[in-house]
């Protein structure tokens, strides 16, 4: 839940708990009144206002939790690796240091003659650039992680593991018979390999199994080929002894998989102010997650990364799972949160309510040496 970290008294004096870290002490917004400019109290904080963007429009103390969203330029693997165009078993998509200033910087746009700029006019002045700054949203109502892999089963039966035997043994005979001379490898390996083989087949062709389903298979081609049937080995097999050629069957594993995230933010505007902060994020999540086209319009440049931490006050949050880097794949915005078109009146226009719709894919999988880190917070990936 999102709390004011300071409060105006009644004369208009901002109150402190003093107990908290003044680094996030925040002059109390006061959401109606058009005039007021929300300013963090510390003068020693590196001026970011405008690079941060927050929903609610509220200050945040040391016991908020919120997603805060860090947006990064895009940078290829071949960077990341120095050259090399895989990252060989390695972990390259961890989140960076997240901005810190975040938590303590100014959501506020500039204000013009003591009334909220259009939306148009506020884009311009927001400092926010491609591939830059932080956006601060409450936590989701359904928050969930997902970690999976893939198996899948796998068949051999025993007559294919006997030729295959019978072959790596010959492929490793002619490995070790090589003199090291380069030039000569392959004839040599095809010698011995010839040499070998002759005698592997023999034996192969002597085994009952090999010859039984050798037979059958032909015998179901055979028949196949003359009404375009669909008579199969084990058919055979089972029709005429009742039994078929033991497969072996194992789960294997098959690869890893790629987790992805949705969100859903209900974005009901108590304000002007607040209304433009929603405006400015719907517009800054769209601008970042498209194509972009550099001077050689031949080809599309990869469209900024986002980084996701789960906070509690200016840390991560000490329990919930942590992200990679991430790409915003898909993104919707329903304007009619409450089913019905209404919208505040004067010249913003913002809707009284709106869906705000995000979906997140990481870069990259997640390895068991991701958990090593004995940084890692919480219940890690």
């Amino acid at each position: 839940m999102l709390t004011p970290f300071a409060q105006t008294g009644p004369s208009g004096q901002t109150t402190v708990n003093q107990n908290s870290d003044p680094k996030f002490t925040f002059e109390a917004p006061v959401v109606n009144d058009l005039k007021t400019r929300i300013t963090p109290s510390s003068p020693s904080r590196k001026e970011l206002d405008g690079q941060i963007l927050r929903y609610p429009f509220e200050a945040l103390t040391q016991e908020t939790d919120y997603l805060q969203i860090d947006i990064r330029q895009y940078e290829s693997v071949a960077a990341r690796t120095e050259g090399s165009l895989v990252s060989r078993g390695r972990s390259i998509r961890r989140n960076a240091p997240f901005n810190e200033n975040a938590a303590s910087g100014s959501p506020f746009v500039s204000l013009t003659d003591g009334r909220v700029d259009s939306l148009q006019e506020a884009k311009k002045k927001s400092k926010i650039i491609s591939g830059q700054g932080s956006i601060i949203l409450p936590i989701p109502s359904n928050i969930q992680d997902s970690n999976s892999v893939s198996f899948s089963s796998g068949n051999l039966d025993g007559v294919t593991a006997q030729v295959f035997g019978e072959i790596q043994k010959n492929i490793d005979l002619a490995g070790t018979a090589f003199t090291g001379d380069a030039s000569t490898f392959k004839q040599e390996a095809l010698g011995i390999l010839a040499k070998s083989v002759g005698g592997s087949i023999v034996s192969v062709l002597r085994n009952e199994a090999f010859q039984s389903a050798l037979q059958a298979d032909l015998q179901a081609q055979a028949a196949n080929m003359i009404m375009g049937g669909s008579l199969t080995r084990d058919a055979v097999f089972a029709r005429t002894r009742g039994e078929i050629l033991n497969q072996n069957v194992e789960l294997l594993f098959n690869g890893v998989t790629i987790r992805s995230f949705k969100f859903s933010f209900k974005l009901t505007p108590r304000g002007p102010k607040e209304a433009q902060q929603v405006g400015l994020i719907i517009n800054t999540f769209k601008k970042n997650m498209s194509a972009k086209i550099p001077q050689n319009n031949d080809f599309l440049g990869t469209p900024n990364v986002f980084e996701l931490t789960y906070k509690k006050g200016p840390n991560a949050h000490p329990f919930l799972h942590t992200f990679k880097q991430c790409v915003l794949t898909d993104m919707s915005v329903n304007y009619t949160g409450e089913g019905t078109y209404a919208t505040y009146a004067g010249t913003l226009g913002a809707p009284v309510s709106m869906i705000l719709e995000l979906g997140f894919k990481e870069l990259e999988p997640i390895y068991n040496l991701d958990y090593d880190d004995t940084q890692l917070p919480g219940v890690g990936y």
